[in-house]
Order: structure tokens, then C-alpha cells, then sequence
């Protein structure tokens, strides 16, 4: 990885299968915020333990990744809990399937105290107790399992079909007061762009890839434009120019957007040379 992203703002989350460790490397180096070594979905049932083996001598060999572990209805989940809590690399596990509290519970339970757990969120079960997933003590970030979802629910792959479970999470995790949460990958590398824009305007500000050249664009496009970050120059010079004078009810909410998009442009590291665009133009 490039650079060192807080995994509470992390922007691209690389899923790599367990049983292909010699893309471990090529995840590291990528331009990826976050890699998952995958052995849930990736990996076949007989190749769970030989995935485990592999994972673990490459964490307990000075790398650091997070896991993504089998759920907790599974066969698998009590010897992934129990092998990954020696792992001295483990960032944290990503739960399959994560569909109530006690998932979240359990699993924390499993694993040594302080774990950090994506929760997964991928059948309709899952989106209705998203709630109860969200305030769990256990839970640090929520993603959205958008395949899983699709083949439980019935669901087309379309904006609109998925937009009111996309909004759930959203709403769940602000409510919560948990981290933006991360949106599913999207395969066809000619729709990963607007698939990330609208992932960012639905209110997520993470995205699933499984593919290490995908990670660059899932970066870009949720992170702010230099024409945002000009602009944010500009309202903040401005407001304070004016000695903080309130014209509007608008004045407060653009300057809270304004800190926020200076925030973000400071935590990934981006300088934008664009022209400073005038406050009112937004």
C-alpha cells in the first residue's frame, strides 16, 4: 500500500482469495487503502484449512491485512476464530453474512478483546436487523455484500434496486455513529467510476474491489476533486474575511461540508492546484 489510511476513512478494500497467496504481495503494494485476505467466498470447503495456513504464515511473517472469515451459522467459523486470534498481522475480520447482534457478539467473544469487525451485510435477514448490527459494541464498520444480496433477495444489479438497501446501512451507521460504510465491488471496470460516485452519494465512502488495478479509481472518486477543495479554500477565507457574519441558513452547513472536504483532502494527502472557485458557486 502506498500510503498509511486510517481503516475508519479507508476508501478501497482489496478482497484477495486465501489460496492464491502470491497475490499477498501485489495486494500490499497496491494502491488499495484496506486488503482482506478472503477465506470465506474465495476459497472452496475443502481448501478452508490449507486458506488458513497460508494466511496465517504470511500475517505471522511481518505483514498486516485484515481476514475475511466464514460466518457464524457456518462449519468454519469456530476454526477460523480460533486460528486468527494468533495471527500477529490481523488488522481485523471482515464477518460473513453478519445478521443479528450476536454475530457480532459471538465472534468478538472469539477473538482477542479490542478485535475490530467489519460486519458484512448481505441477505435481507441481515438488512432488516441492520440496526441492531450497527449499535453492537463489537462492530466497527459496516460493508455491503452486494453479490450475496442480489442471489438471496432476487434483487437486479441496478441503482434504483439497490438504493433502499444502500440507504439502510447508511442511515444505520450514522445513527450509530459508526464510520460511513463500505459499498460492494463493482466488477465491470468500464461502470467502476460511476458505481463509486454514486456509492459516494448514496452516503457510503468505502467500496469492495477484487481487483488490485481497481483500487486507484475507488480512490479517486471518494476522494474530493480539487474543484471541492478550491472551493472549500475559498467559502472558509471568505467566511472568515467576513468575521464568521452568518448571511443565511445555508452559511453553517456549507462550512461544516467546507471543513469536512479540507479534513478529508488533508487524511489522503491531496494538494489540489485548481483555481480557488468562488462561495457562492455552491
Amino acid at each position: 500500500m502506498v500510503q498509511t489510511i486510517s481503516p475508519q476513512i479507508a476508501r478501497s478494500w482489496l478482497l484477495v482469495p486465501a489460496t492464491q497467496p502470491e497475490l499477498f504481495e501485489t495486494a500490499r503494494t497496491s494502491r488499495a487503502d484496506a486488503v482482506i485476505i478472503d477465506v470465506e467466498d474465495a476459497v472452496a470447503a475443502n481448501e478452508k484449512e490449507r486458506a488458513r495456513h497460508e494466511t496465517l504464515e504470511w500475517l505471522n511473517a511481518g505483514h498486516r491485512a485484515w481476514v475475511r472469515i466464514n460466518d457464524a451459522s457456518s462449519d468454519f467459523w469456530s476454526e477460523d476464530c480460533a486460528a486468527f486470534s494468533n495471527a500477529s498481522g490481523l488488522e481485523g475480520v471482515m464477518l460473513a453474512k453478519s445478521e443479528s447482534r450476536s454475530h457480532l457478539s459471538d465472534t468478538a467473544d472469539r477473538l482477542p478483546e479490542g478485535t475490530r469487525i467489519l460486519a458484512l451485510v448481505e441477505t435481507a435477514r441481515g438488512i432488516e436487523h441492520v440496526e441492531e448490527i450497527a449499535h453492537s459494541p463489537s462492530t466497527f464498520r459496516i460493508a455491503f455484500g452486494t453479490g450475496d444480496f442480489r442471489r438471496d433477495t432476487a434483487t437486479g444489479d441496478s441503482e434504483i434496486a439497490l438504493a433502499y438497501a444502500r440507504s439502510r446501512l447508511v442511515i444505520a451507521s450514522r445513527a450509530a455513529r459508526l464510520p460511513a460504510p463500505i459499498d460492494g465491488p463493482t466488477l465491470d471496470r468500464d461502470r467502476l467510476m460511476s458505481g463509486t460516485l454514486h456509492a459516494r452519494d448514496m452516503g457510503m465512502s468505502g467500496k469492495l474491489s477484487l481487483n488490485h488495478e481497481h483500487t486507484a479509481i475507488i480512490n479517486e472518486g471518494l476522494s474530493p476533486a480539487n474543484e471541492d477543495i478550491a472551493w472549500a479554500h475559498g467559502f472558509i477565507k471568505a467566511f472568515e474575511e467576513s468575521g464568521g457574519t452568518i448571511t443565511d441558513g445555508s452559511d453553517l452547513p456549507r462550512l461544516a461540508r467546507a471543513q469536512k472536504i479540507l479534513q478529508q483532502a488533508k487524511d489522503f494527502k491531496i494538494h489540489a492546484e485548481a483555481a480557488i472557485v468562488s462561495h457562492s458557486d455552491y
